[in-house]
């Protein structure tokens, strides 16, 4: 695909082409919006169809190039690109849904991930229109706007069912084909024993009652409320929900928050009044002279939070629970290389001294409250593939002979047929020497790379599929070598398979910086310094670290999720 060879003339005759012949109903666009100083909107892909007409002669068609593509070229000749922001409007009676989003369908709900709500309201048979009530601090508009509105109009009729009713209530069904979801539940905790998710929305009423149901996009609970309407409601009453399409960075924002509320909804009830002050804010700082006990104050609310108020005394956790807090004291000379990462002496395999890029304890820390995030993210499927790759990669490591004066040592070869050695490894990396290449003998390959390819069960046969596979343009040396390892690992035969992989629980993550005052806060935080702000946190503060041109990922950000104590005597 790629966008005809126009010129700014050009486009500037095909909007006057526009302004005297119109745009066909079926090239009107979808997506984006060309803008005009004086306020018209044309469809970009028609532009760019009718002003390749004017300039080569062809027929006006908008195939052969995409919308993206239309809007990225336009920009770039400076025209003014805007997000089209169509409202869709969806009617649930007794008997029906409709919308005026021709791409809705009853049969695939799923569709709602990609749309964020407006507004949501109830109709009644009369014309009389209820808005919804908002509890303080509650957002005014979410994916949990329709099914809030349902509870609030017919609160006391869902009240009033038995407890087999409520559990028997219909909820949610993404498709013809897959499972009703059912139940209306009296807790979180009730519900996570039929549904262990952050998938949920919680109603309160009558002083600390709940309503508890199943909820992740706007359109999983319309069955929820459909429902409402044929059980309580009265001929004609309807509940109308507005809407728009999401932008990308929406829909991660959305993830993000329905974390963080998870988190809040979870671990209430804490012993010391401070817990749950970190868990909103996410930072503390507590000031006070030596010897007041500020330190021990700090591990008391970590134990509080982690053990989720079952005791707060530190020696109570267990060592995998001491994982999820880090501590660590400021002192004038503690600086960036030390707390995010720098670069270390390392002894080569052949003597040599060289560096390396080493993650600091922050960044390990966070590095760690990452993956859980992410980890807590995936199917049991997802766990399952991830570690049986890594049980492959492990048994095929622990049998190598490492010397290469052994008679046994693993030559392997590349898809040009240069041959090479692994040398060593550890949790990240595997070392390789290539005796044929005159530039360089010894490389490093990561093993996170390989591990991906072996999940993804495919059987890959050049670098250029590799290359693809990642997502890049061009291949590193490094994919030359994975790929071979990778065959390898494949070919060799393996303990059974892991099956009994289960979900990853989402876990807090606490640290305490004990005399902050004592560093020097931009020597040591340096660009990350505003990434722990609780307003950028996740991606609005993802940034680039210092070292990010010697990752293996250049382009991988440093994104800052969880929770920290700050401490200042």
């Amino acid at each position: 695909m790629a966008i005809p060879k126009i010129r700014k003339q050009d486009i500037l005759d095909a909007l006057k082409y526009i302004d005297e012949n119109g745009v066909p109903f079926h090239n009107q666009s979808t997506k984006y919006e060309l803008v005009t100083e004086d306020g018209k909107k044309y469809p970009p892909k028609y532009v760019i169809a009718v002003a390749d007409h004017i300039a080569n002669g062809t027929d006006i068609s908008v195939e052969g190039f995409n919308a993206v593509e239309a809007k990225t070229y336009l920009q770039g000749q400076g025209f003014d690109i805007q997000i089209k922001q169509e409202k869709y409007e969806l009617t649930i009676t007794a008997d029906a849904i409709t919308s005026t989003d021709e791409r809705f369908t009853m049969d695939n709900l799923f569709l709602g991930d990609g749309y964020k709500p407006l507004d949501a309201y109830f109709k009644r048979a009369n014309g009389e229109i209820i808005k919804r009530s908002y509890s303080k601090g509650e957002r005014r508009n979410s994916n949990q706007t329709m099914p809030r509105i349902a509870c609030q109009i017919f609160e006391k009729q869902i009240s009033a069912l038995s407890v087999e009713e409520k559990e028997n209530f219909p909820i949610c069904k993404y498709n013809p084909e897959g499972d009703l979801v059912c139940g209306i539940y009296s807790s979180v905790e009730e519900f996570k024993k039929h549904r262990n998710t952050i998938e949920y929305f919680t109603y309160g009423y009558d002083n600390g009652r709940q309503f508890v149901i199943y909820c992740w996009n706007i359109f999983s609970t319309i069955i929820f409320v459909q429902e409402c309407l044929k059980r309580f409601g009265d001929a004609g009453d309807q509940f109308v929900l507005t809407y728009r399409e999401k932008e990308e960075k929406e829909s991660e924002a959305e993830t993000e928050a329905a974390v963080q509320e998870e988190l809040v909804q979870q671990f209430k009830g804490y012993r010391n009044p401070y817990s749950s002050v970190l868990i909103e804010s996410k930072n503390i700082i507590f000031r006070g002279a030596p010897g007041t006990g500020k330190s021990y104050l700090a591990k008391e609310i970590a134990t509080d939070i982690i053990s989720n108020g079952y005791f707060d005394d530190y020696t109570m956790l267990t060592d995998e629970q001491r994982k999820q807090v880090e501590f660590v004291q400021f002192h004038p000379s503690y600086d960036y290389t030390d707390f995010v990462e720098g670069l270390r002496p390392r002894v080569n395999a052949d003597g040599s001294m060289g560096f390396e890029l080493q993650d600091g304890m922050f960044k390990k820390f966070v590095a760690r409250a990452r993956k859980n995030y992410e980890d807590s993210q995936k199917s049991k499927e997802e766990i399952q593939k991830e570690v049986s790759a890594q049980q492959m990669i492990e048994d095929y490591l622990e049998n190598l002979d490492l010397d290469l004066d052994s008679s046994n040592a693993a030559s392997l070869k590349t898809v040009n047929g240069h041959s090479f050695f692994i040398t060593g490894y550890d949790e990240k990396r595997i070392d390789v020497y290539i005796p044929d290449n005159e530039t360089v003998k010894r490389l490093s390959v990561g093993r996170e790379n390989i591990q991906k390819m072996i999940e993804s069960g495919r059987k890959f046969s050049k670098v250029k599929e590799v290359t693809e596979f990642f997502g890049k343009k061009f291949g590193t040396q490094g994919y030359s070598y994975e790929l071979p390892i990778c065959h390898a690992i494949q070919a060799k035969k393996h303990r059974k398979p892991v099956t009994g992989a289960g979900s990853v629980e989402l876990k807090k993550y606490i640290f305490i910086i004990d005399e902050i005052n004592r560093g020097e806060m931009s020597k040591i935080f340096g660009e990350l310094f505003f990434a722990i702000d609780p307003g950028y946190r996740g991606r609005a503060g993802e940034v680039s670290t210092q070292y990010s041109n010697l990752h293996d990922n250049p382009d991988e950000k440093f994104i800052f999720r969880r929770m920290s104590i700050l401490l200042e005597p």
